[in-house]
């Protein structure tokens, strides 16, 4: 039992992160503090006004856990992490989770190359960016490989020189084909550095080079080859113009700023590289329990830069930051280099941020409305599913379906929803070991046996080892497990559960006989659906994945093997016939649409076989 009184006694005072827990035992804000004592103790004083908000969480908290650290910047780390792992309810959340792509310069090898990069990584390339749109990371790559001719092949030079014929970009004329020794080791070493001082931002050698050639093609009458290069540079000129020119330091830097309202905000990020801005972009975040902006813009830097590879040297801040001075070093560390926070108050870089700021108050009135239809169909569509069955708490929910082909390479797949939105990084496929035939009851008790155990499996040796919840992705078991089916399909679930001794609410996703939902079983009751509430088209969307999860993942088993697997599975047809009916009919799909005296015409087929075939793909339900 947990005594709130007696545990605040026990609070030391040192740095470290305290972590707030529901009657549920979820986990509702987590927190840093330079005292921990004083810190978790201001919430329980009656004289402490925090805000409406923070009043109700405290309202929620059934009881606090906290781990100490050596120092306010271990605390902010932990405090990142622990945000990011369990997303708690009552925390400032960033809401997108976007990646940025690089140029990479494979200077390491004898013939670089250039290549398209999600991450930057510790290797012997030259990186460029990030850059904001995937589009013209790949815009630009191709332009460069029609500029310098390079190659995009994965052979391995020079040890491969000369052991293959060159590919079709050489006959192209878009690869001088180093492959052949065509050309020397220094003659390409020119054409990296030129990419380099183009990706670098000096795009006048390349300019004068296409203008030199295009003007001399005209001049000798080559009007296509005039034409290529003038295309070519005015594929140059377009991207020298995106890239503004803010100043003539030629640093790095990002500049924040940001517009709230009571329940959201959004957050504008432009990105100056080099001394231009190669991108802005935007970020949606929930506001937490009475957070001021100077919170809002704290806890966003920390999620933002715990989560994006590269850091500017100076990061310039709409207002000041309070704890400026810890982001500072915990940036500076990630970095490599020294990290400063600036909030300029005149001045290009104040123009900026003023710049900044009014786009995001643009986004932030036009996304609005773009935002509660997203949370209506998500977050609000779990909310009535709730009130539908009398539950709260539902996050996590995971759906199964089987797919088989009269039994043959059955299957079954896992898929997972949380907050009302599909997470794809946990969902599961299954191939069945010990069914045979097309029993879905049966394989459906398979699957979910070896779903639970694994996680049980996984829990145990969390325990053992000590490890976090990043270990597996099995021990996270769901809020709620949705069957598609009735009280058939709900009973097998039950059963394993009961089997294995857990407790997990089961909830069957009922169709009509035109395979419509048309309601909820649980309980032994079936609850109707209103066929136009967030709720009903939630339910149908968890259905659809998966059971294409399913289907994909049966299609995928049966494309490896399937001439060998389904027609040998019908009985009176061996290696002989599947090759004369793959002779006659091209295809399974032309086999299945045959009629038996078609498939008499077959070498060797009787009325007996053919009409075995017929028979079989007229009663396959998936193929």
């Amino acid at each position: 039992m947990f005594d709130l009184q007696d545990e605040l006694k026990k609070l030391p005072d040192l740095p470290g992160v305290y972590i707030m827990h529901d009657k549920s035992d979820a986990i509702i804000y987590v927190g840093k503090a330079v005292s921990l004592r004083k810190r978790v103790r201001q919430y329980f004083q009656p004289s402490h006004n925090e805000g409406i908000k923070k009043k109700q969480m405290v309202e929620h908290i059934a009881r606090f856990e906290y781990i100490i650290t050596d120092s306010e910047l271990e605390a902010l780390v932990l405090e990142c992490n622990l945000i990011k792992e369990h997303c708690p309810k009552y925390n400032t959340m960033l809401r997108d989770d976007k990646s940025y792509p690089y140029i990479r310069v494979t200077v390491g090898e004898t013939y670089p190359r250039v290549l398209f990069a999600r991450q930057m990584k510790k290797d012997k390339s030259r990186y460029f960016g990030p850059y904001t749109s995937a589009g013209a990371v790949k815009d630009t790559i191709d332009l460069i490989n029609k500029i310098y001719r390079l190659r995009t092949c994965n052979r391995n030079l020079p040890r491969d020189i000369g052991m293959d014929r060159p590919c079709l970009n050489y006959h192209i004329h878009q690869c001088e084909a180093p492959c052949q020794g065509y050309i020397s080791k220094e003659e390409y070493a020119e054409k990296i550095n030129g990419v380099l001082e183009f990706l670098g931002g000096n795009y006048g050698p390349v300019l004068r080079d296409l203008e030199d050639k295009m003007n001399n093609a005209s001049m000798e009458m080559e009007f296509e080859k005039a034409i290529e290069y003038r295309e070519l540079l005015n594929s140059v000129k377009q991207i020298a113009q995106k890239q503004k020119i803010t100043n003539t330091d030629g640093e790095d830097k990002d500049i924040i700023a940001l517009a709230a309202d009571d329940v959201d905000a959004v957050v504008q990020v432009f990105f100056v590289r080099g001394g231009k801005i190669i991108g802005r972009d935007h970020f949606h975040v929930r506001v937490g329990t009475d957070e001021t902006r100077n919170d809002i813009l704290a806890t966003f830097m920390k999620q933002f830069y715990s989560g994006t590879p590269f850091i500017p040297r100076e990061i310039i801040v709409q207002e000041v930051i309070e704890e400026a001075s810890v982001l500072e070093a915990w940036l500076g560390n990630k970095r490599g280099t020294k990290v400063t926070l600036h909030t300029p108050q005149k001045g290009m870089k104040n123009k900026l941020v003023d710049l900044a700021a009014r786009n995001a108050e643009m986004i932030l009135n036009q996304d609005k409305e773009k935002i509660k239809r997203e949370e209506g169909r998500t977050i609000g569509a779990v909310k009535e599913i709730e009130e539908l069955l009398g539950m709260k708490g539902l996050n996590r929910m995971e759906a199964f379906d089987i797919s088989n082909t009269n039994g043959f390479e059955t299957v079954g797949s896992m898929v997972v929803y949380e907050k009302g939105k599909p997470k794809r990084s946990d969902y599961r496929k299954f191939k069945l070991r010990t069914i045979t035939g097309p029993d879905d009851y049966a394989s459906m008790h398979e699957v979910l046996t070896r779903r639970f155990l694994h996680g049980m499996e996984e829990r145990e040796q969390m325990k053992e080892r000590e490890l976090s919840e990043e270990y597996g992705s099995f021990n996270r078991f769901p809020d709620i497990i949705m069957m598609d089916g009735g009280r058939g399909q709900v009973n097998i679930c039950l059963q394993v559960l009961e089997e294995l001794g857990l407790d997990i609410p089961v909830c069957g996703m009922v169709k009509d006989d035109n395979h419509r939902t048309r309601g909820l079983y649980y309980n032994n009751i079936e609850i109707p659906i209103d066929r136009h509430s967030e709720a009903f088209k939630l339910i149908t969307r968890i259905q659809d994945e998966a059971h294409r999860f399913a289907i994909e993942y049966h299609r995928s088993l049966r494309s490896k093997a399937q001439v060998k697997s389904v027609l040998d599975d019908i009985p009176g047809i061996g290696p002989a016939r599947r090759k004369a009916l793959m002779r006659k009919f091209q295809s399974l799909e032309n086999i299945r649409n045959a009629s038996v005296e078609e498939l008499m015409q077959v070498d060797g087929m009787n009325q007996t076989v053919a009409e075995a075939v017929y028979q079989f793909f007229k009663n396959a339900t998936e193929f």
